[in-house]
């Protein structure tokens, strides 16, 4: 196994440090995470959420798909477990010194390398908090971990604990929410210029994605959702690219991206005629929207939220049509979603909290009728509730 130390601060052109926030930050981040193991009796961390990995240290890349680890200690100890590929990543990107790689051969074990690497570290017979709940490690791998430790070490799951930390932004992370939410404004701008019957949906989505990366953004987390007649009461990204109809709706969910961090926004535009059940299936999402930020204050919790959506769109007759959710939390995501840690849904104890930046979505499919409609914005939760990170109103969007 291979140990890599880091060469030092590294610059890109123009002296800028590929690194997005200051080490003091990171440091205080590692600390407080420290101090919730060590208060759950802990002695250190396996951790393999990029999220986690990103907002501890700066690490950015996508190569988590691969078996990779941070190991954190107190002291402030890190260890890096990760492919050759991601060697000079780690060393651009992050603070971490120590790197070591575990070699791509038939017969590679990076479970039974990590457990040796924990070994040097001299954390044998530890207590240790570990991710379970991370796209950066498969079930496979966690059976071939679980048994490389049997025996070395005690395991015990901590993805909630690491999941609330990364929940309350600083002021540094706010700076690239807004930054992120005034691209989603420049995206839907150029949706809603773009969009008239006989254009083809592709040329809506290029021109908006092309406004996020103007603006030096980002990819996000998972693809732009787009949708048009049938099409448009479907909530995820699919192949395959419509030409707007004279008559027609359009469903766009789609988020600004910034230094990793989200705001999202979601709309359906009426191109041509409107019926008036899509005014009201509009009008019930305007109100449901209302009602949930009249909820979201500190001292709630994230289940009152969904309750006042569900309430409206019930006695507005719509009950058959809406979700069983409502939203959910953004912050600094990685493919293959946007989506984070907590999520408004019936009887979800989570409380809200000042700090915490939340996608709020009213959704209506009709499927019997094919119609939809939907209205989405991102809000920052303050002292006082919540405030709206968009500068694009509610109304209903008709080309």
């Amino acid at each position: 196994m291979a140990q890599m130390g880091r060469r030092g601060p590294v610059t890109g052109r123009g002296g800028q440090v590929p690194i997005h926030f200051s080490e003091q930050e990171l440091s205080e981040r590692r600390a407080r995470l420290n101090a919730a193991l060590a208060a759950a009796q802990l002695e250190g961390a396996l951790l393999f959420r990029q999220e986690t990995l990103y907002y501890l240290t700066g690490y950015d890349t996508f190569g988590f798909c691969f078996f990779q680890c941070l190991a954190l200690g107190p002291d402030d100890q890190l260890a890096l477990l990760t492919r050759a590929p991601d060697l000079r990543q780690a060393r651009h990107t992050s603070v971490i010194e120590d790197i070591r790689i575990w070699t791509d051969d038939a017969g590679a074990s990076p479970a039974a390398q990590l457990r040796d690497l924990l070994d040097t570290l001299g954390w044998r017979g530890r207590r240790l908090g570990i991710e379970l709940d991370s796209y950066g490690l498969t079930a496979r791998n966690w059976d071939r971990l679980r048994q490389a430790l049997t025996g070395f070490c005690q395991l015990s799951d901590i993805s909630e604990t690491t999941s609330r930390l990364r929940m309350v932004k600083s002021p540094a992370e706010m700076l690239y929410v807004t930054r992120a939410a005034a691209l989603a404004d420049d995206a839907l701008d150029q949706a809603i210029d773009a969009t008239a019957a006989g254009v083809n949906e592709g040329e809506i989505l290029a021109r908006m994605q092309a406004a996020v990366f103007r603006g030096g953004g980002d990819y996000p987390g998972n693809e732009f959702i787009i949708g048009s007649g049938a099409d448009a009461l479907l909530c995820r990204h699919k192949s395959g690219r419509e030409v707007l109809d004279v008559n027609d709706q359009l469903t766009l969910e789609f988020a600004g991206v910034y230094r990793h961090y989200h705001a999202c926004l979601m709309r359906t535009l009426v191109i041509g005629e409107c019926s008036s059940q899509q005014l009201d299936m509009h009008q019930a999402c305007v109100e449901a929207m209302g009602a949930c930020l009249e909820v979201l204050q500190p001292g709630r919790v994230m289940g009152d939220v969904f309750d006042a959506h569900a309430r409206v769109m019930d006695a507005a007759g719509m009950a058959a049509h809406r979700l069983n959710a409502c939203g959910y939390s953004l912050g600094a995501t990685f493919t293959p979603t946007w989506m984070d840690y907590p999520m408004f849904f019936h009887d979800n104890p989570e409380p809200v909290v000042p700090g915490m930046v939340l996608f709020l979505h009213m959704i209506l499919m009709n499927s019997e009728q094919e119609l939809a409609m939907t209205l989405g914005q991102s809000v920052r939760v303050t002292e006082h509730g919540p405030t709206p990170l968009s500068r694009h109103g509610l109304e209903l969007i008709r080309r």
